[in-house]
């Protein structure tokens, strides 16, 4: 399949649709629990909020890994996507955090050989561990550019949380596309800040998050997985 012929794009496109069957919809990654107690209002909060965690969380340590990830899998090297994925789950810093990476990792494993990916059938008890894995591996086998599959991810994990910041606060669906125009022009400067992070430097900073989610465990009434 030629990287000219517009097909790594489609498959990017469907990679990144929230259409995709892994659940992606049921978590809110603790934004529940910010919004029940008062942490997160409104549009402006919202947009706070995740701001500080593509800067801070997907900036510093998703989107290396992905790179990182990616390069393995196109290498076919397992011992590095299985390493880079320890170091992932390993920063996880919840119960309830690393049960999504973990949950949606086997879901979209799953599809992935029953869609036939050469490889994937082999490859599938690493790839099940994380969805981060399974998705650099897609975007290897589809020859998907390193950086375009990045940004989808990027994408698919903004857009997912803005989706349930207009269930859970409510937002209107007009003020979650205002959210969306706005964040995404951080995107490609958390990309640039992910490409030139060395090994010793990815690490995600968001203690928030990490009280957000703990305290989500236990919420008396919710929506939401995670």
């Amino acid at each position: 399949m030629g990287t000219d012929s517009g097909i790594p794009l489609l498959r990017l496109l469907q990679l990144a649709s929230p259409s995709l069957p892994i659940g992606g919809y049921t978590y809110s990654q603790g934004m529940e629990w910010a919004v029940e107690s008062g942490w997160i209002r409104d549009l402006s909060d919202v947009q706070a909020w995740l701001s500080d965690l593509l800067k801070w969380n997907l900036a510093q340590l998703d989107l290396p890994l992905l790179l990182r990830l990616q390069a393995a899998a196109t290498a076919r090297n397992l011992a590095a996507l299985a390493a880079w994925t320890d170091q992932l789950l390993a920063s996880r810093e919840t119960a309830e955090l690393r049960a999504e990476e973990t949950n949606r990792g086997r879901a979209l494993a799953d599809l992935l050989v029953a869609l036939g990916l050469p490889g994937a059938a082999d490859w599938r008890p690493q790839l099940a561990r994380s969805q981060a894995a399974g998705f650099a591996f897609a975007a290897a086998v589809w020859q998907i550019e390193p950086g375009a599959a990045a940004t989808g991810y990027a994408w698919t994990w903004l857009e997912g949380l803005v989706l349930a910041a207009v269930k859970i606060i409510p937002l209107g669906q007009t003020q979650g596309q205002r959210v969306l125009l706005c964040l995404a022009d951080e995107i490609p400067g958390a990309l640039e800040r992910a490409r030139t992070l060395d090994d010793g430097a990815i690490g995600a900073a968001s203690p928030a998050l990490a009280i957000a989610s703990m305290r989500h465990e236990t919420q008396y009434t919710r929506l939401f997985r995670s």
